[in-house]
């Protein structure tokens, strides 16, 4: 698979708009997918960050089981930082945010409380592309004020966002700049945090088929009828899609089509509850 990187010129105006915007909030919540938590970091938010409270939200937990959750929040925690795990579609983990966020800048509010005055709480929302950073602010907010969608760069511009105490900027998704890591690139690319038009869908779906036979044998069992899983890789995308009717005239596989499915089915979690990393 041919090397992995994703930086739009769009995402350096996004980076140098939060640069511009950083000393006018009051925090930040960092969006990770728990799908790929570590994937999801990107080190020049975090250096751009680094002098304001800073919140890691994990969202997306409906697509992971809870002990990965758990060893996932231990994880970070261990690396000093402060995270809560959501699934922005369920109401009690969006309201334990809201309760974290003005918990986290506690100190600030009850100096603005003694001084006698009253500013609403302003959080910056950010992250890599399609994490749900506008669903979240959406589920804070109880109604649909940010843009939404189910693939990467969705938001181009800030907004801000009102409601009651806070006020929200969310942000454009942004990348690091370059991938020294091209595992955590191709997790990034199965969560569809890179444009899917810039991907070969072929080779991404063997890829994802040759770490999953290794660490979800039994979940590709299951989704595919495939009794054993630990054959060579090609032999295996034969299979789905000789059981899945991915045909082409004159017998030939429909490799494109087998690999669109494939990966929908994983980011869709109709494979089953998968962590990457």
């Amino acid at each position: 698979m041919k090397h992995l990187q994703w930086f739009p010129g769009h995402m350096t105006a996004a980076m140098r708009m939060m640069e511009e915007n950083v000393k006018l909030v009051d925090g930040v919540l960092l969006v990770l997918d728990a799908r790929a938590p570590h994937a999801s970091l990107n080190p020049k938010l975090d250096k751009l960050f680094s002098g304001k409270k800073l919140l890691y939200v994990i969202n997306k937990t409906d697509l992971v089981d809870e002990k990965d959750v758990k060893n996932t929040l231990i994880s970070f925690k261990q690396d000093g930082k402060d995270a809560v795990a959501l699934s922005a579609m369920n109401k009690r983990t969006v309201d334990l945010l809201y309760d974290k966020i003005f918990s986290l800048l506690k100190e600030k509010l009850d100096r603005n409380k003694e001084k006698g005055v009253f500013k609403p709480v302003r959080i910056m929302v950010a992250g890599i592309p399609n994490t749900g950073k506008s669903t979240i602010i959406n589920a804070l907010c109880g109604g649909k004020k940010a843009v939404t969608g189910d693939k990467a760069g969705v938001t181009k511009g800030k907004q801000w966002v009102r409601l009651r105490e806070l006020e929200l900027l969310d942000t454009p998704g942004t990348m690091p700049p370059a991938f020294d890591n091209q595992t955590y690139a191709k997790h990034l690319a199965y969560i569809g945090s890179m444009n899917d038009a810039n991907l070969d869908f072929a080779d991404l779906a063997f890829e994802f088929l040759a770490e999953m036979k290794e660490r979800y044998p039994e979940l590709l069992k299951s989704k595919y009828g495939v009794e054993d899983c630990q054959i060579p890789t090609l032999e295996l995308f034969d299979k789905i899609c000789s059981r899945r009717g991915f045909i082409m005239r004159g017998g030939e596989f429909d490799y494109d089509r087998c690999a669109t499915a494939v990966i929908d089915d994983f980011r869709k979690g109709r494979i089953g509850k998968i962590i990457l990393d």
